[in-house]
């Protein structure tokens, strides 16, 4: 049975539920045939089997998946059966109890193995004074101990063209029979324990391999369960009377006590693995998010793409920014011609005309220009020329005007449609490929000025040296008649040196090194050896910092390495082709960040659930609930601590604006006279009926 490792120690499958209705409906994994009544207990095993944490048992490879691994072993054995079924027999005898390492239990094999050629074997001889590809046939023993072959001669399509008798010294091999990796695969799949190596008892039987303990083991293994298991004895030589995984640990009192052996884990590892430790840190309850929509929770994550899009590309779709919280008013609005719904069809359209696609060329000859009046008759000519049942199903309620009568569902799926339309449009793909040569020049910069930092500092440190170096021939001069009997001389018993006509010991001589260097330094610096160009503790010159791109030159020109840094990674968040997630938790729930919405989003593994914190506090509390030593969870508290700062601006200015929009609308009383009436202030709930479009194309 193929079974990958863990760990390197075998993992059980999951037990088949009791009482099982042959008409229930369960969840199963297709290649282990493991049957689940519980969706998360099977998703939690999908998960697992996912990651690149097994092992192949057959031929040892590691950091592949469950599935990975079993085809490997598949693939593993079929080589191993095509070990020749006469020399298994003495490749086996030498496997038995062998107490060598697998690399030299290989060799071993191999080199025995390849001292003579077995029926089948491919290679070359020589024939008519060329030499030719062929295949052994036959191995022809006479009395005398002479060993010939016969042979079948191969063209280039491998087939045979005839036979002959050739002798051994005709027989050209340019590369081994067995090679090491081939007897490596069999010797694991030969056996089931390894120091000693011990094969499976029906190999050994079919085989007439023995399988009694040779007289250099017997004392140290032992049979159990069919089983062989090795004897563990103490440090005095002992038997140790203990079950394997246990020590005996000393009282005060000079008592033992039993005590658990606790196998050294290297983190991180996969989250799901790791287990409670005494020495774990106290982490915070995890808070529970906000799911307070107005649309439908299966339409978040396409509200959130969408918003995001038109947000992203703003400034191509001639669309001024709107807000998140404006954006889902207006999807759940029932009023039809909402003036930010139709800027954001007429947007994606344009570009859609623009692009001369083909389901808006009859479009375009109709309505050659979108208006408030006519987006919806455009929208639902657009929507018959695509061919989506689901979308063409809503043409009749906007062809009567009612679009705002659409759910949100309905609403965003249209969304949806025009946006994967205007990704496949050349003006979208230029202006994607103008962002990534931008991210790449912004690189090559980057790297260029890493490499140069790098070669100012190897030349700084060179000269250095070579001042070092003068400075010591000085001194060994003015050393004078001191230095004639040698630098070393023996004194009490210690290494002393002579260095500037004083006598250090050895212990000494690190310490002076480094005052040495020290001074060399302050002297280079008044000298001018080894002076980097520095501009008011700034190691960038304008000069090169004109080499920059354009953009780039004037903001870096004149800033410490620090700040160009971090003026560089700035300017890479802003080239940004997609958004991008913070990372996983432990259950694969993903977390998002929008830089213009400022909450951080959780979406559920299987993205049916959504929900959003929206407090520097809930933050705190989520990242103090990270468990560093899984994989995922590292990552992802890596991912919050580097924009914790921004996600803590954009949150408490989140804050500060809806603290201001309660207090408005919660400011009913307006001040009256008898000669003014001072006019109603505007409802910030109501922003979204008010959206003005500031970069519309003309």
């Amino acid at each position: 049975m193929r079974m990958p490792l863990l760990k390197r120690k075998p993992f059980p499958l999951a037990e088949l539920p009791d009482d099982l209705d042959p008409n229930e409906l369960v969840y199963q994994v297709r290649y282990t045939g493991e049957i689940f009544r519980d969706y998360d207990e099977y998703l939690n095993r999908i998960n697992l089997y996912r990651q690149r944490i097994w092992m192949c048992k057959v031929s040892g490879k590691t950091n592949l998946t469950y599935e990975e691994a079993l085809l490997s072993e598949e693939h593993a054995t079929e080589k191993t059966h095509m070990f020749p079924k006469e020399l298994m027999a003495p490749a086996l005898q030498i496997i038995q109890y062998s107490m060598l390492p697998l690399k030299d239990l290989a060799d071993m094999i191999a080199a025995k193995l390849n001292e003579r050629l077995c029926v089948g074997a491919e290679l070359y001889a020589k024939k008519d004074g060329g030499t030719y590809s062929c295949k052994i046939s036959k191995v022809l023993e006479d009395g005398t101990g002479t060993i010939k072959y016969e042979v079948a001669w191969l063209d280039r399509n491998k087939e045979v063209t005839g036979t002959s008798i050739v002798n051994e010294e005709d027989l050209i091999q340019k590369k081994p029979q067995f090679s090491r990796n081939f007897v490596k695969l069999f010797i694991r799949e030969s056996t089931y324990r390894n120091a000693p190596w011990v094969l499976h008892d029906k190999l050994a039987q079919s085989h007439g391999v023995s399988k009694s303990v040779p007289q250099n083991l017997k004392g140290k293994i032992f049979f159990k369960d069919g089983l062989l298991v090795c004897k563990k004895r103490k440090e005095m030589g002992e038997e140790a009377q203990d079950e394997p995984g246990n020590f005996k640990k000393k009282k005060s009192d000079g008592s033992e006590i039993d005590q658990p052996a606790e196998e050294s884990i290297k983190y991180p590892i996969d989250d799901l693995l790791v287990q409670p430790h005494p020495d774990d840190p106290i982490f915070t309850d995890r808070p529970s998010p906000s799911r307070d929509f107005n649309v439908p929770m299966e339409c978040v994550g396409d509200l959130l793409m969408v918003w995001d899009f038109v947000s992203s590309f703003g400034r191509l779709l001639h669309l001024w920014p709107f807000s998140l919280e404006d954006f889902e008013k207006a999807i759940c609005h029932k009023m039809g011609n909402l003036t930010l719904l139709f800027e954001t069809h007429a947007a994606l359209l344009r570009v859609l005309i623009n692009d001369n696609g083909e389901h808006v060329i009859a479009v375009q000859k109709r309505w050659p220009k979108i208006t408030l009046v006519t987006w919806t008759d455009c929208l639902w000519n657009f929507l018959e020329l695509v061919k989506i049942p689901e979308l063409r199903e809503h043409t009749a309620t906007i062809k009567r005007g009612h679009y705002g009568l659409l759910d949100a569902n309905a609403k965003l799926a249209i969304f949806r449609e025009l946006i994967n339309l205007a990704l496949e449009s050349n003006i979208i793909r230029e202006k994607l490929d103008e962002i990534v040569e931008q991210r790449q020049a912004l690189g090559a910069s980057r790297r260029e000025e890493a490499l140069e930092e790098a070669r100012k500092k190897r030349e700084k440190k060179e000269q250095l040296k070579a001042e070092l170096d003068v400075n010591r021939v000085v001194d060994l001069k003015s050393a004078g008649n001191a230095s004639a009997n040698g630098n070393r001389i023996k004194q009490n018993g210690d290494i002393v040196k002579k260095r500037n006509g004083e006598i250090l010991s050895n212990r000494e001589d690190h310490e002076s090194d480094k005052s040495e260097n020290k001074q060399l330094d302050t002297v280079s610096k008044q000298n001018g050896v080894g002076k980097a160009p520095i501009n008011n503790g700034k190691d960038l010159s304008d000069k090169e910092a004109m080499k920059l791109p354009r953009d780039d030159g004037k903001e870096v020109r004149g800033k410490s390495s620090k700040e160009r840094r971090e003026y560089y990674e700035r300017e890479m968040e802003k080239l940004f082709v997609r958004t991008d997630s913070l990372g996983k938790d432990r259950n694969h729930n993903r977390y998002w960040w929008f830089q213009r919405d400022g909450r951080v989003f959780v979406e559920s593994s299987d993205s049916k659930q959504w929900g959003y914190y929206c407090s520097k506090e809930e933050i705190n509390l989520l990242m103090g609930s990270l468990n560093c030593k899984g994989v995922r969870e590292r990552e992802l508290k890596q991912q919050l601590e580097k924009f914790h700062s921004r996600i803590s601006v954009a949150l408490e200015k989140r804050s500060r604006d809806l603290a201001q929009k309660i207090a408005m609308e919660d400011e009913s009383v307006v001040r009256r006279s008898t000669r003014v009436r001072a006019p109603p202030s505007k409802n910030p709930a109501n922003a979204f009926l008010e959206y003005v479009n500031k970069w519309k194309e003309e």
